[in-house]
């Protein structure tokens, strides 16, 4: 089946049952995206000709209204017939510079009990550019792979950091908490992915708004490469982060973000713990839920979120209910499944 983009005219072919998403990456067309597996709505496209199916029934992801009114969720979604879709991207697909790397593993770093920063050393002569906010794939045998979120900045990205959460039988992660994985050679594809910093003001506005960073677990990676990549290039913009984990030994940067917070009056952090001990003095309970509790007026935000898909569909739900603006709200989630040859047959990619 063929499948026309409406923005450009540029068309990719599908096969019964892939999904379209799949299908125009494997054609090199690196379309908006984020977590494949239908939870953050980064890769909402709307149908425009043709019939589409969701194998697995309506994403998280997709609301019914939405569904109503054309859009459609090109991670799962699978053709019945020629389509044509538009898809809502900020660089056309061709423009996308995503690139096929070695890279060695410079160090390895224990971060928390189950965390680790991973240190990828690029190869020299290569110009890797990415976006805040951007991903990489970790390349596996079998045509398998693990994403990754960049945590470092663009303008500070060698080597590249990466947050590694332990996943118990994982292929990639068990061996790195095992023994020592500094030398190992890797292949990586990237970057990828749609969830990345906007630097515009909202329309009428004499500068761009706060910026309100959330993040659950190691979905703290993506938010630091953007507050970093936003304290070099506009530091008088204000930033709020709040980040929530399970209990205190969850917090692997939390000195560093108190530190940092004390050097930058724009900077301020919120830890937000859902199992603290008895000892935690500070918040406690879901991490969504202790922005809405402190701030009144989320219009007045550029939002952006990252964490579990249970997370990311709470905060768009509540988010938007209490006023956020759909069009500066940002999301991505992160599905901390294990490396499986029926993860990938499903496209439920996952983040660490």
């Amino acid at each position: 089946m063929r499948v026309c983009l409406f923005n450009s005219g540029r068309t990719f072919r599908v096969a019964p049952g892939e999904p379209l998403l799949a299908a125009a990456l494997a054609a090199g067309l690196n379309l908006p995206h984020s977590c494949q597996s239908g939870n953050c709505g980064a890769c909402r496209a709307r149908l425009r000709d043709g019939a589409v199916s969701y194998p697995n029934g309506r994403p998280l992801g997709l609301t019914e209204a939405e569904r109503t009114d054309g859009l459609i969720l090109l991670c799962q979604a699978c053709a019945t017939n020629d389509l044509c879709i538009e898809v809502f991207e900020r660089v056309a697909p061709e423009q996308a510079r995503t690139q096929r790397l070695p890279c060695r593993i410079l160090r390895v770093e224990r971060l928390a009990h189950d965390v680790l920063g991973v240190y990828l050393q690029l190869p020299p002569a290569v110009r890797f550019e990415f976006e805040a906010g951007q991903y990489v794939d970790v390349l596996l045998p079998g045509g398998r792979r693990r994403s990754f979120s960049i945590a470092s900045p663009p303008h500070d990205a060698r080597p590249l950091e990466l947050h590694v959460r332990r996943v118990p039988g994982g292929e990639l992660t068990a061996p790195l908490f095992e023994g020592d994985a500094s030398g190992r050679l890797l292949s990586i594809e990237g970057p990828l992915g749609s969830f990345v910093y906007r630097p515009h003001a909202p329309s009428g506005a004499a500068a761009a708004s706060p910026l309100l960073l959330i993040g659950g677990g190691t979905g703290l990676a993506p938010l630091k490469s953007l507050w970093r990549h936003v304290i070099e290039n506009d530091p008088r913009r204000e930033l709020q982060l709040y980040w929530g984990v399970r209990s205190e030994r969850d917090l692997y940067a939390h000195d560093a973000l108190i530190a940092l917070a004390a050097r930058r009056a724009n900077f301020h952090y919120v830890p937000v713990l859902s199992e603290p001990s008895a000892q935690w003095a500070g918040r406690r309970g879901w991490v969504h839920e202790a922005a809405l509790a402190d701030i009144s007026k989320l219009d007045a935000f550029d939002i952006y979120a990252s964490g579990p898909p249970a997370m990311i569909e709470a905060l768009r739900r509540d988010f938007l209910a209490r006023g956020a603006a759909p069009d500066r709200l940002y999301v991505d989630a992160f599905d901390y499944a294990p490396d499986s040859l029926e993860r990938h047959r499903l496209m439920a990619a996952t983040k660490s």
